[in-house]
């Protein structure tokens, strides 16, 4: 038996496989998130622990036998929180979060210390990455940062409180601007232009590699002695799950942000249009992506809106559209990463009238994310990554309709899995499984079976791509 733990934005999502890879039970709690201003995103580190350890005791509850059983363990986790400890490795303050655009200035500053940090990282400094949001703390917390002595990133430190070592993967280091990606190493020029050093920073290892072992309280606890993997960041370790590992494999994530990934042999980095580069959570390996901040989160945002859930704004909609929305819909809620690296730019609804009715107003919102999604294609494709098909997953991977509608923008088919929602705990415990067997990383990281597939249509697919140049119009930045 392996275990993958998901330590994502709104939830924390743990997963029991078996060894033919079926998911016998799950569990899943809530997390919350404040925003103490605008464009500032924070969580206590308290909840992540609370939130893994009631879905371990709820496993340990109905499947003891299984968990007694499992070998080895794979946490996952969102990316480019900045968790800061001190001296006895206890947070200083709510860990600033990926979605979080305070460090706007700072990144600027990074730039300027350190101007290799794009050839070395693949990436452009951006507020949502960890590194400048160390110097925003040094600038305007100083005590704590004069305080912190190690610094991890949100799973890093949950894997901290299950084994008491701070461990690192490399997949997930690589969202800190820290990494030198093609070394898979830290880099001492990036630590040093935030005036840290190694000695704050976690061991790094490999994804699927074995890591640390569990307390033995907390083994004691869920009567489980399982191996610890290096684990990954949540957009690699989702990879991991639906078998995205070589290059000619696409992915789209709809969970709380969204993001367009390829998977590569080579580093094709395009910092320039805010393109991610990580390394990927097996050797060898890195990841491309387009990142936008906001995805599945604006759905729950225009649900909160109309008081009303999810599935009910989303089941008069039907299977697929019939045409664009008369409304449209900018998904900057929190501000956006590609391709505009903008943390100030606001989310907006354009072309609303007395006739315009909840249909089209959720519709906008779905073809806005879909949109931005394209954003990423284009700027993916800059970087000679060219997407022919792709997978989704996440949360919002759930609605026929809105895979519809990217099928359709992306002009693509787009696939779905069942499961595709758990797929970074899925993922988490494949890694969990190669820690401990050995196994050839391409015989556990299999596809799983499509359950669905969408089809571009040619009348649709017209329709948005006209309908795309007037939506980037709406842009407008605010810096």
């Amino acid at each position: 038996m392996y275990l993958g733990i998901d330590l994502g934005t709104s939830a924390v999502k743990t997963v029991l496989v078996d060894g033919a890879q079926r998911v016998i039970a799950s569990e899943s709690r809530p997390l919350t998130t404040a925003s103490p201003l605008s464009g500032y995103f924070e969580q206590d580190p308290a909840q992540w622990i609370d939130a893994t350890f009631a879905t371990l005791d709820a496993l340990k509850a109905t499947h003891a036998g299984e968990l007694a059983a499992v070998e080895g363990i794979g946490l996952s986790g969102q990316m480019h929180g900045a968790t800061l400890l001190d001296a006895s490795s206890r947070p200083l303050r709510p860990c600033i979060l990926w979605n979080d655009g305070r460090s706007a200035a700072e990144c600027q500053v990074l730039e300027r210390r350190w101007p290799d940090l794009r050839v070395t990282s693949g990436n452009k400094a951006m507020p949502g990455f960890t590194a400048p949001k160390l110097l925003w703390i040094a600038t305007h917390e100083p005590e704590i940062f004069a305080a912190t002595k190690l610094v991890l990133l949100p799973k890093a430190y949950l894997g901290l409180v299950l084994s008491g070592e701070a461990i690192e993967d490399v997949s997930d280091a690589s969202g800190s601007l820290w990494l030198d990606a093609a070394r898979r190493d830290w880099s001492d020029a990036a630590l040093a232009a935030t005036g840290l050093s190694r000695d704050h920073m976690p061991r790094l290892v490999e994804g699927c590699a074995p890591a640390t072992t569990l307390r033995g309280e907390l083994a004691r606890r869920w009567g489980m002695t399982g191996q610890l993997a290096g684990g990954a960041g949540d957009n690699p370790a989702g990879a991991v799950g639906i078998g995205a590992i070589r290059p000619g494999t696409a992915f789209v994530s709809l969970g709380t942000s969204g993001a367009l990934l390829a998977p590569t042999s080579r580093i094709a980095a395009n910092p320039d249009r805010a393109v991610h580069t990580f390394c990927h959570a097996i050797p060898d390996m890195w990841i491309q992506a387009g990142a936008i901040l906001s995805a599945a989160s604006c759905l729950a945002w225009i649900a909160r809106l109309f008081g009303a859930t999810e599935a009910e704004l989303l089941a008069p909609l039907g299977l697929r559209p019939q045409a664009p929305s008369p409304v449209s819909f900018l998904p900057y809620l929190a501000g956006e990463r590609t391709p505009h690296d903008d943390p100030a730019v606001r989310g907006m609804l354009d072309g609303l009238s007395h006739g315009t009715d909840r249909g089209s107003i959720v519709q906008a919102v779905l073809e806005g994310v879909a949109f931005a999604l394209a954003d990423c294609r284009d700027a993916l494709a800059d970087a000679g990554i060219a997407m022919t098909e792709v997978d989704a997953i996440g949360g919002g991977s759930r609605s026929r309709f809105w895979l519809s509608v990217l099928a359709n923008v992306l002009n693509v088919p787009v696939h779905r899995f069942a499961g595709g929602e758990t797929g970074a705990a899925f993922g988490a415990a494949r890694l969990g499984r190669l820690a401990v067997t050995g196994e050839a990383i391409a015989a556990v990281c299999t596809r799983p079976q499509r359950i669905e597939t969408f089809e571009p249509d040619a009348r649709l697919v017209d329709a948005y791509a006209e309908r795309l140049p007037a939506w980037r119009e709406l842009y407008r930045p605010r810096h």
